[in-house]
């Protein structure tokens, strides 16, 4: 019997690196992400990467940064050898992308691999060409300009178990040009280009201005993205938040367009992913999904990257400071999105523009004075109360014309023609005047005559009595009845019909994740939209020229009122030229 049991060996270094490469190399936009970061990390601001087949037959990246030594060419393709770390105070503070000092080692055992570098201050380029296990690693000296090319042919020859899941070319190129927009997102400092199959395809140039990063981003995400963004800019000292968002008008079916960097690596996390989704929950459709762009900058020491081989996941000390900063910050920029705001920007339309027809002249895109003070007095005679100078500038959403259908307001500002949601609007200023009522007053707390008893797990009941404080601010008196029980005694107002044991338990679930949540709130606005739908004007209500007005003014001066409750624009903007592309004027 002993001597059919095998007996322990270490493994070989080709089978180890297999093994790894399974871990780090899943196919072969996983190679690109492991060079190109390299490269980055060499400080290099030129990459180029070839690409033939989807990866298969060739991935080749060349770059010019400050190159590799040739006396250490061969200990690169070792497995953990790096020049990032050195020992675990370093691990706890690491700015670069790469440091485990696994992808070379790895992608080397499932390819034919030629490793040349010029070091920045030698005289001469080396390369080590390893073409199968008992190649030679000596390096042989060749021309190279500074910098470091990495050239991979025939990727997975030696493991055909790995190679018959790989898709068809498209598809895993696609995945390759998914990874290199993520890098060419965190560094508007590198210039990059793509050929596959000999074909140029993406070609990037340095973006210093904030006009070349958006369009580097139009390039990357598509031009009607960059058309309906906010710029996000906070630094809370420790931590900072820049970049762009979409405004919540602008959302997707699907979670497409959104990238997130930590100390320049891009990352996916339920907790950021959270925050954001906090953040728009009431400006957004339910089942929409946000676009953004952004970079969060934290002390590399209140990080954790080393939780995942292929360095997307990381972990935070301090979760509830990342958690409330991102939806604080975000909420307070599209608090913004108003049309006095000039953070907010002009809902946009699907017409045509002047770019689908060639114009004979140019058109003015303005009316003239006169035509804007003879709007002026028909205004002041219509509505007596009106005071104000006619050298005064005319507000954003002008002044009312007529109402059309019953359902939108018609007004002339300054462009053009203004169109408004009459209903969407009223109760989006509706819902900002119930929150801000709610929120000045103290919670109204309702005591429940049968007090609710709900059985949870034992760490939850630990965790309910951990919280207490925070039940107690948002208007419940919970007590620990038991091992495993909760008895809930008061409840707020405007939760008295809600599935309570529900909600706690997914309140206590959200406070083990992230130790933070946005439940109570969510049941809370739900009911509050409610009532704000149930208490605004309804369609074919005729309202006066002065009603429409007050509603014009209110919007101007509502947060977030450039959309209502649900997502929706709660206005649109067609100025002069749009108007005459109807009509061919000028053609």
């Amino acid at each position: 019997m002993e001597n059919n049991i095998p007996s322990i060996k270490p493994l070989s270094a080709l089978i180890a690196n297999q093994i790894a490469a399974g871990e780090v190399v899943e196919r072969p936009a996983s190679v690109v992400k492991e060079l190109l970061e390299n490269s980055l990390d060499a400080n290099a601001n030129n990459i180029e990467i070839e690409i033939e087949q989807g990866g298969v037959a060739l991935i080749r990246v060349r770059d010019n940064g400050f190159g590799i030594r040739h006396t250490e060419l061969s200990i690169a393709l070792n497995r953990h050898s790096t020049s990032k770390i050195r020992n675990l105070e370093d691990l706890e503070t690491i700015y670069s992308l790469g440091f485990r000092g696994e992808a070379l080692a790895s992608i080397a055992s499932i390819s034919r691999l030629v490793l040349s570098s010029h070091f920045h201050d030698a005289e001469r380029a080396y390369c080590i060409r390893l073409h199968s296990i008992d190649t030679s690693l000596t390096p042989e000296p060749i021309a190279h300009p500074i910098g470091t090319t990495v050239e991979i042919r025939d990727l997975f020859y030696n493991t055909p178990a790995r190679r018959k899941f790989l898709r068809t070319d498209k598809t895993e190129f696609n995945h390759i040009n998914e990874t290199i927009k993520r890098l060419a997102l965190s560094r508007f400092d590198v210039s990059f280009k793509l050929t596959h199959n000999r074909k140029a395809l993406m070609t990037l140039k340095k973006a210093s201005t904030e006009a070349e990063q958006l369009q580097r981003i139009a390039m990357l995400c598509g031009p009607d993205f960059i058309e309906h963004v906010l710029r996000i800019d906070k630094d809370a000292g420790e931590i900072k938040l820049s970049g762009w968002i979409t405004l919540p008008t602008y959302s997707r079916s699907q979670p497409d367009m959104q990238y997130f960097f930590v100390n320049g690596r891009i990352i996916k996390d339920k907790l950021i992913n959270h925050a954001i989704r906090q953040a728009y929950e009431d400006v957004l459709y339910s089942g929409r999904y946000s676009g953004y762009v952004l970079y969060l900058t934290i002390s590399p020491s209140e990080i954790d990257v080393n939780v995942h081989p292929t360095k997307n996941e990381v972990r935070f000390v301090q979760t509830g400071l990342v958690h409330g900063f991102l939806v604080t910050t975000l909420e307070d920029y599209l608090s913004q999105t108003s049309p006095n705001n000039q953070n907010g920007e002009l809902p946009q339309t699907n017409w045509p523009t002047e770019q689908t027809r060639t114009p004979n002249f140019s058109l003015n895109s303005a009316p003239s004075a006169t035509q804007i003070n003879e709007t002026r007095q028909v205004y002041q005679a219509l509505q007596p109360s009106y005071n104000e100078s006619v050298n005064e500038p005319i507000p954003p959403l002008g002044y009312a014309l007529a109402q059309l259908h019953g359902i939108y307001i018609l007004a002339e500002n300054e462009n053009g023609l203004i169109l408004v949601d009459m209903h969407a609007a009223h109760e989006r200023i509706t819902y900002e005047k119930l929150k801000l009522a709610w929120k000045l007053q103290d919670v109204n707390a309702q005591v429940l005559l049968v007090p609710i008893t709900i059985t949870v797990s034992e760490n939850e009941a630990e965790q309910t009595e951990q919280y207490l404080e925070l039940f107690e601010k948002l208007g419940f008196e919970i007590s620990r009845t038991g091992l495993e029980a909760l008895a809930i005694r008061q409840v707020p107002s405007l939760l008295a019909n809600a599935d309570i044991a529900k909600l706690i338990r997914d309140v206590l679930a959200d406070l083990s994740q992230f130790e933070t949540s946005s439940r109570l709130q969510e049941h809370e606005l739900e009911v509050l939209a409610t009532s704000a739908c149930h208490n605004s004007v309804r369609a074919n209500r005729h309202l006066t020229i002065n009603e429409m007005n007050s509603l014009l003014r209110d919007m101007e001066k509502t947060e977030r009122s450039n959309q209502c409750n649900h997502g929706r624009p709660t206005w649109i903007e067609l100025d002069l030229k749009e108007l005459d592309n109807f009509f061919l004027r000028g053609r």
